[in-house]
């Protein structure tokens, strides 16, 4: 937000004696702004020093332009006329001409605008204001984070007049949240802190993934989810990455969710955390105490089923209590708020890191996340697109993995076998793109348990029996088997993994080495 804050100052001695990399414009004491100050008046953070300083470098030679161009512009600058020299400035430089007090004169007079910043005389006053180029981005650098204070006190006007009126249908949590995400947009616009780094710097980095990997059984890099040839074949989840696990209704996404995030805790809470992580479970689909009661089903080998109905003998009722207990301290925070913005989710993961370093991020599933208002207006996939952006980029600010659940569309269904495809993901565009890993669940059992065959007309009993027999034989090959599809893996192979699935725990677990269906894969013995 550009603020016009007088004329082009022909002469600053009114404004400020000190440095110019003072963050406020304050004159001597005694001065006519003190005289404000006592009646109540301040005014917006501001350096006319700073602002003409970096104008005149950059005028005399356009190499400074270079030093602040990745995240300064016009509206930065406090002084609307400084705002037009900079912006008349970067328009010649980007068009490989030469920006200085003649081709800028020439350029305000065929825009009939030369008396707005002052006339040729001011251009001349700005040159000769001028520090080196080196120290072009330190007063970059001064004119943004004076900006950044002016838009935080805007910000904050906006926040404490929306308190005071509102809509009739905002309440206090939803203002909060419209306030965190304006300011979270504040702080990420224009961010000169990014940027290059040497390649020693990314080599030593990689180095150290790399060793850590090394030093781990198994070679994992990432955070282990426990199952071993699911590990084997992405090396854990890894920090920045945003995992989509992928699957039709009832192939048991939330349970394979369920059962990573409590393996990530359970390891960080029994190494005292040398391994796993603390998990943060965004269930937008599942109550808190129906996620509760599946993983003590889980754990306690007793069905989800029988727990919600009561119908448990006393010693099975005992175990559940003693699994309970035995559950208490693992670090799994779980947030059962529906229907989440991405900018609310955002806000509660960057709390929990703060407060309980957060290290795998659970959400399930995005389809039930919402975007901005502006967003939703667009159609559903540019608030899909949004959505995915969105967890791409928190995973990469928290460094951290996020596991995020998506429905699969109906086509996957009309084919024969219904083996899930990238082309099946809903809204597949933003979502394939913004994924690092893409995998899919796919149970066998589940649609062959549908294909029992039937008395066909005139048929006999003993075609009948025989077509039965060969159907229990298929699917008891199948039976408790499930399969993961690494459809995409942007750090590595994609693939197959074979996995032991228990309907009546809701447990995914690790299919023994010498099973049937891991020939299927591995050819093993």
């Amino acid at each position: 937000m550009n603020t016009t804050l007088t004329d082009p100052p022909e002469d600053t001695q009114s404004y400020h004696e000190d440095l110019p990399g003072d963050s406020y414009d304050a004159p001597p004491h005694g001065g006519p702004h003190d005289q404000g100050a006592a009646a109540g008046f301040r005014s917006m953070p501001h350096n006319l020093d700073a602002e003409k300083a970096l104008l005149g470098a950059l005028l005399v030679n356009n190499r400074a332009y270079e030093q602040v161009a990745e995240f300064l512009k016009p509206e930065h600058f406090a002084v609307e006329q400084h705002a037009k020299v900079y912006q008349a400035a970067e328009k010649l430089i980007d068009h490989g001409q030469i920006a200085d007090p003649v081709t800028l004169k020439r350029f305000f007079e065929n825009e009939n605008s030369l008396s707005e910043i002052g006339g040729p005389a001011y251009l001349t006053d700005l040159a000769a204001s001028a520090v080196t180029v080196i120290n072009a981005r330190e007063y970059g650098r001064i004119v943004y984070d004076l900006y950044l204070r002016r838009e935080l006190i805007n910000l904050g006007e906006d926040v404490v007049n929306g308190a005071y009126g509102g809509d009739v249908d905002e309440t206090a949590t939803d203002q909060i949240e419209r306030a965190e995400q304006a300011l979270y947009d504040l702080a990420t616009s224009g961010n000169y802190e990014g940027g290059f780094q040497d390649f020693k710097s990314s080599v030593v980095a990689a180095i150290n993934s790399a060793e850590l990997a090394h030093k781990r059984d198994g070679g994992l890099s990432g955070v282990a989810t426990d199952f071993i040839d699911m590990d084997a074949l992405l090396g854990g989840l890894h920090a920045s990455d945003l995992v989509i696990l992928a699957g039709r209704p009832s192939m048991g996404k939330t349970a394979l969710a369920t059962n990573i995030a409590f393996n990530v805790a359970w390891n960080y809470s029994r190494t005292q955390g040398s391994e796993g992580a603390v998990v943060g479970f965004f269930s937008l689909e599942m109550s808190a105490e129906q996620l509760a009661s599946r993983i003590l089903s889980e754990q306690a080998e007793i069905g989800s089923d029988r727990i919600r109905k009561g119908m448990l003998e006393n010693e099975e009722f005992t175990k559940l209590v003693n699994a309970s207990t035995t559950l208490h301290n693992i670090p799994l925070f779980i947030d059962d708020t529906p229907a989440l913005t991405v900018s609310a989710l955002r806000t509660r993961a960057r709390r929990l890191k703060r407060r309980h370093n957060l290290g795998l991020i659970v959400i399930d599933y995005l389809q039930l996340v919402s975007g901005s208002s502006t967003s939703r207006s667009d159609g559903r996939v540019q608030e899909v697109s949004e959505i995915t952006r969105g967890l791409k980029t928190l995973a990469k600010e928290l460094e951290v993995p996020v596991l995020a659940l998506s429905q699969l569309s109906r086509t996957v269904e009309q084919r024969d076998p219904p083996r899930p495809q990238l082309a099946d993901l809903r809204e597949s565009g933003s979502i394939e793109q913004d994924a690092d890993v893409v995998m899919f669940i796919y149970r066998e059992e589940y649609y062959m348990e549908r294909k029992k065959p039937s008395r066909r007309a005139d048929e006999d009993d003993g075609k009948l029996v025989e077509r039965l027999e060969r159907w229990e034989g298929a699917l008891q090959d199948i039976h408790q088997v499930a399969e993961v599809i690494v459809a995409k893996q942007r750090h590595g192979p994609i693939g197959n993994v074979p996995m032991h699935f228990n309907g009546a725990f809701t447990r995914f677990g690790n299919l023994s080495k010498d099973h049937p269906y891991r020939q299927r894969f591995h050819g093993e013995d």
